[in-house]
């Protein structure tokens, strides 16, 4: 447990670096007002106004500060100790108060006693977490009986296949840990770094069991056969704001939704 941590903090603390200077990011725009949220996730927030939202594994909180714009009073959680700095940084200079917290996702009950009307995390998330059962767990411990856990991700198919996306290169289903060392990041694919990561697979029986085990009701699942951020090699944008993979002939599922609901 404390190999991958280690592991995983020091390359998001690297990543963060040239996250934050990134044209991927655009943190100009974003300090000037745009908003951060895809149209995917933002059909299912529309009504975020006067509520409050745990954001899990927030990065350096560019989603976060765009629910605080919305009007929500915002939490953001992350594991790396550089994004939080920068998170908190960026809140400043936009304005906005939202309050953030450096932990693993797994430990968060020994930092926060709360609950939220809405739990949400998005994007390349739970890949670098083991264990969707204690992930589950938690999202139930800190919705308010009636709140929603909103949780858009890259769909499972996307990580089956190698960089290329020109072979099956990984399993559908959990299996070893995917041990990556000196990887490209996707915010910057020019920066080279030294750094090791460690991440898992998880099928949607996984995630939707998960949930289900802890009682909360899934009112909402989607599948979209593209993209909404340019992060994959050999990509071609058919609309604006919407990624494919351009060699595949038929689309594949590359992002899902899904809306659990805690009676």
């Amino acid at each position: 447990m404390e190999e991958y941590l280690k592991h995983n903090k020091d390359s998001w603390n690297k990543r963060t670096r040239f996250h934050v200077a990134s044209d991927f990011y655009d943190n100009e725009s974003f300090i000037q007002g745009r908003n951060s949220l895809n149209a995917i996730e933002l059909e299912y927030l529309k009504d975020i106004q006067g509520k409050s939202v745990l954001h899990l594994q927030s990065h350096f909180g560019q989603d976060s500060i765009s629910l605080s714009r919305m009007g929500a009073t915002v939490t953001a959680v992350d594991l790396s100790d550089a994004a939080i700095k920068e998170g908190r940084r960026l809140a400043e200079s936009c304005g906005e108060a939202v309050r953030f917290i450096e932990t693993d996702v797994y430990s968060l009950p020994n930092a926060l006693d709360e609950q939220f009307d809405c739990v949400f995390t998005s994007y390349g998330t739970i890949g670098w977490l083991p264990d969707l059962t204690h992930w589950a767990q938690v999202v139930n411990r800190f919705l308010k009986p009636g709140g929603r856990f909103i949780f858009a991700e890259f769909h499972p198919v996307v990580w089956m296949f190698d960089d290329d996306f020109t072979k099956v290169g990984y399993g559908y289903f959990k299996s070893d840990p995917i041990v990556g060392e000196n990887e490209v990041t996707y915010g910057d694919r020019s920066a080279t770094f030294e750094h090791k990561t460690v991440s898992w697979n998880h099928s949607l029986d996984e995630v939707m069991g998960a949930l289900l085990a802890e009682r909360l009701q899934i009112s909402a699942f989607r599948e979209y056969d593209y993209s909404p951020y340019d992060c994959f090699r050999h990509t071609e944008e058919f609309e604006p704001g919407k990624f494919r993979i351009k060699h595949i002939r038929h689309p594949i599922p590359m992002v899902y939704l899904l809306e659990a609901k805690k009676p």
